[in-house]
């Protein structure tokens, strides 16, 4: 289940308040002492996050289904999306799994509960381990929890109906989210080499119906080591043609989003299938994104679902 964006949170008495999480979500899965983590795109996450598998096998029910987020803390508890691309080389990162929601308990499908109902399980099944947390319910007014969260520097807050349903697959407005922060998913859909094996700029889009829309060129954020492992993601993807159908520009931009018919030889297109978190500060007239930077790789997000978000 999923929470639609929005500009303003929704107030009252029928709504919880959560944070929203920088991480990847994912399903925690036990049966007996058998774990799986598995992201939203079903891909087998597990030999990924071996501690957290081993953590999850203490967890307070025989068989259960929690639905959270794999979340870096930086030295700080601070979660870092760039922690959690780069663990390998941040031996201060610590990795948990914040969950939020359980869908099955020892056998039983707990999904067509109220969401208070099913929260109210959490704490029971997840103890005091500090590798599997309780995402908890922030208090107050939806003024004072983005106030709050806002002075954290955090990314953003998740609203959900206390009496929801869990709805697989779905894009509720029964969960909405609010991003303080701008940033969100997109599509690689071409690159510009830097040398034989380095990436100088990644293009990158958002599908509109089945269009896939050029949104700009990122080239912040791309740190050395991050340049020189993208091309083994990209090359195996590598096409002929540009998969944007708003390309070539007349002319570029005024903050340099655009891609002329010249430029167009310039770049290496792929087929449309890496999705990328992407910060930048706002879209321009032309629908292009002004002060773009790369924040990594995103393993949990299927390219079709990218959309345009507020």
């Amino acid at each position: 289940m999923a929470a639609q964006p929005v500009a303003k949170l929704p107030e009252g008495d029928d709504w919880l308040y959560e944070l929203k999480l920088d991480g990847y979500r994912a399903l925690l899965i036990k049966a007996g002492e058998r774990v799986q983590i598995r992201s939203r795109n079903d891909k087998d996450l597990t030999r990924m996050y071996p501690h957290l598998a081993l953590q999850a096998q203490k967890l307070k029910a025989q068989q259960v289904v929690l639905d959270g987020e794999i979340v870096a803390l930086d030295a700080q508890g601070r979660p870092s999306f760039q922690s959690l691309q780069h663990r390998s080389s941040n031996p201060k990162h610590q990795i948990v799994f914040y969950a939020f929601d359980v869908l099955h308990v020892n056998g039983r499908d707990v999904t067509g509960k109220p969401l208070t109902t099913r929260r109210a399980r959490l704490p029971a099944i997840v103890g005091e381990s500090t590798t599997v947390r309780l995402s908890h319910e922030l208090p107050g007014s939806a003024e004072k929890v983005i106030a709050a969260v806002r002075a954290a520097g955090l990314e953003g807050v998740i609203a959900k109906r206390k009496d929801s349903m869990y709805r697989p697959g779905e894009r509720s407005s029964d969960w909405v989210k609010l991003k303080l922060e701008r940033q969100q998913e997109f599509v690689i859909g071409g690159y510009r080499p830097d040398g034989a094996n380095g990436v100088d700029a990644l293009l990158v889009g958002y599908y509109e119906g089945e269009s896939l829309r050029f949104a700009g060129k990122v080239r912040a954020g791309l740190i050395p080591h991050v340049r020189r492992e993208l091309p083994k993601r990209l090359k195996p993807l590598r096409v002929k043609d540009s998969p944007f159908v708003n390309l070539p520009d007349a002319q570029t931009s005024r903050w340099g989003g655009g891609v002329t018919a010249e430029q167009m030889s310039q770049v290496q297109w792929t087929r449309p299938q890496l999705v990328v978190q992407i910060r930048f500060v706002e879209w321009t007239a032309e629908g292009r994104l002004r002060h773009a930077a790369f924040l990594g790789l995103r393993q949990d997000k299927c390219a079709e679902e990218v959309r345009r978000e507020i």
